[in-house]
């Protein structure tokens, strides 16, 4: 029987994960998967941390999880071929920053350029670069006594928070803000926002 054009399904990209903690982007993004929302496959997950929450959720989804780090390979060079050996192996299309708090190396950067994703809880490039991350960025927005704040996704180059914007979204900022709560709300927009942003990838609405 012939297979009409419009019942060939695309192919779901893969995605591999890399998180420092409990990964609740992370999270958000494969229950999306699940749900059908987004066209993609989560099939691997590294952490630089052994008792990061988003390995032991992802053992239990049946994710294959690893703790690779310097404590696992001292030497910086040997520790990213791991890392980019790990996700060749499991056939990674993309790589999905979701709260990693270690720079990229040079070959895992060279060998999946133009396929990182990170998102960064700020309108970058306001409040971003080394350092910059959870409450820290929380703290700097109410110190700058902005009205507003909110959330970026954007590609991954060799800078910190330097990489392409692909989607923006703003969270206005509350005079009876501090950083816990305005965190919450920002947090609450960016398991929103990521995954939206990826399945606007993978459809073509945004350019790489």
């Amino acid at each position: 029987m012939k297979i009409r054009p419009e019942e060939i399904k695309p192919k779901k990209i893969r995605f591999g994960f890399l998180v420092s903690g409990r990964g609740s982007n992370m999270l958000a993004i494969i229950d999306n998967c699940k749900a059908g929302k987004l066209n993609a496959e989560p099939v691997v997950v590294i952490s630089n941390n052994a008792d990061a929450g988003a390995l032991e959720y992802a053992r239990e989804a049946g994710i294959p999880a690893f703790h690779l780090s310097i404590n696992t390979h001292a030497d910086s060079s040997r520790l990213d071929d791991e890392i980019t050996n790990t996700l060749k192996s499991h056939e990674v299309d993309w790589l999905i920053l979701a709260g990693y708090m270690k720079k990229i190396g040079p070959r895992l950067l060279g060998e999946f350029r133009s396929k990182i994703f990170n998102i960064h809880p700020s309108l970058l490039p306001r409040h971003g670069g080394q350092g910059m991350y959870g409450l820290h960025v929380h703290e700097a927005v109410l110190a700058s006594g902005e009205s507003e704040t909110g959330v970026t996704i954007h590609m991954v180059d060799g800078e910190y928070d330097q990489g392409k914007i692909l989607a923006q979204e703003k969270v206005s900022v509350e005079v009876d803000d501090d950083p816990a709560t305005l965190a919450a709300r920002v947090l609450k927009l960016e398991h929103e926002l990521y995954s939206e942003t990826l399945q606007r990838v993978i459809d073509g609405k945004i350019s790489l």
